[in-house]
């Protein structure tokens, strides 16, 4: 089982308040800024190196899945998230 200090979110069983705020204040975004800097093509990497797989009866690896996702925004298409300043 995975140790809580090795979570990413540390509201896994609601236990705490569910808000955007309130998971910034323990810290669930802290480095969200610094993952995003690594840009897309990174992140992709990173995922398929991890061997996470979807949950769905097919277990289709994520980083493939996130792979297909368009680059480039169009507005009638999803695509790879962009960070946002809030």
């Amino acid at each position: 089982m995975l140790a809580d200090k090795d979570r990413i979110f540390t509201n896994v069983y609601g236990f705490q308040p569910w808000a955007i705020d309130a998971a910034i204040m323990r810290g669930d975004w802290d480095n969200t800024k610094d993952l995003m800097a690594l840009g897309q093509d990174a992140i992709i990497d990173v995922m398929k190196a991890s061997g996470l797989r979807g949950r769905g009866g097919a277990g289709f690896p994520t980083g493939t899945k996130w792979s297909f996702m368009p680059k480039e925004p169009k507005p009638d298409r999803p695509n790879f998230p962009r960070h946002q300043r809030r």
